[in-house]
């Protein structure tokens, strides 16, 4: 069965436990108690590779590999159509910086991605992101190095991609965060609290705090 869609976002301050959540759900480390369920199987019975099929993933520094950008987005995919892998660059808000390389989709990278800056890396990665037919996406701080402009955009797509499939997105950044169906805040590893986010700001309690303690934040990026 398909996972459902919606965006959930993970939030706290930093050391909370929002990576590693996001490692748990791949599988890549294991909880020290509890388990973790998809669609009511636990995830330790399931093939780590099957399972890592189903997963899209963004992480705080993308890896660029070498080969040409087209290779990049299209990473593990069996050859997909040019205009495919377009959309998704699109979407990405990178189409337009790629046009403008020397050979467009074509331009070759080097292992450092040399020629990109750290926010072009990052949509290339949530390119690489949307182009995976994968039912869960996994972003963790996707739009940490963007300007401010960028940020609402590729934030914009993130919100696009959640009427599709189940994004969970672990920020800093809250004005992705107060749009989201599901907010859960974590501290020490824990969660403390969750629910919607206009929920969690009428209960006043720890997430009401972070949005006030962000409030001139948000403003900005409204």
């Amino acid at each position: 069965a398909a996972l459902p869609r919606g965006l959930t976002a993970l939030v706290g301050a930093s050391g909370a436990g929002k990576s590693t959540a996001l490692h748990a759900l791949m599988a890549l480390v294991q909880p020290e108690a509890g388990r973790i369920l998809v669609n009511e199987t636990p995830l330790t019975a399931l093939d780590a590779t099957d399972w890592l099929r189903h997963v899209a993933w963004v992480p705080q520094r993308p890896h660029v590999f070498e080969g040409t950008v087209r290779d990049n987005i299209a990473l593990g995919q069996s050859d997909p159509p040019q205009d495919e892998v377009e959309r998704a660059a699109r979407a990405a808000q990178a189409h337009d910086f790629i046009a403008a390389l020397p050979q467009g989709y074509d331009t070759p990278l080097g292992e450092r991605g040399l020629g990109l800056s750290g926010g072009q890396v990052q949509r290339l990665a949530l390119a690489r992101a949307l182009l995976k037919p994968a039912n869960l996406v996994l972003l963790d701080e996707a739009t940490a190095q963007l300007d401010a402009q960028t940020q609402a955009q590729v934030g914009a797509a993130i919100l696009a991609l959640a009427k599709e499939r189940c994004v969970i997105l672990a920020a800093h950044r809250l004005s992705t965060v107060l749009q989201a169906d599901h907010v859960v805040v974590l501290e020490a590893g824990r969660v403390i609290e969750q629910g919607a986010p206009a929920d969690l700001l009428a209960a006043g309690g720890a997430f009401a705090r972070l949005v006030r303690a962000h409030e001139p934040a948000v403003q900005e990026q409204a």
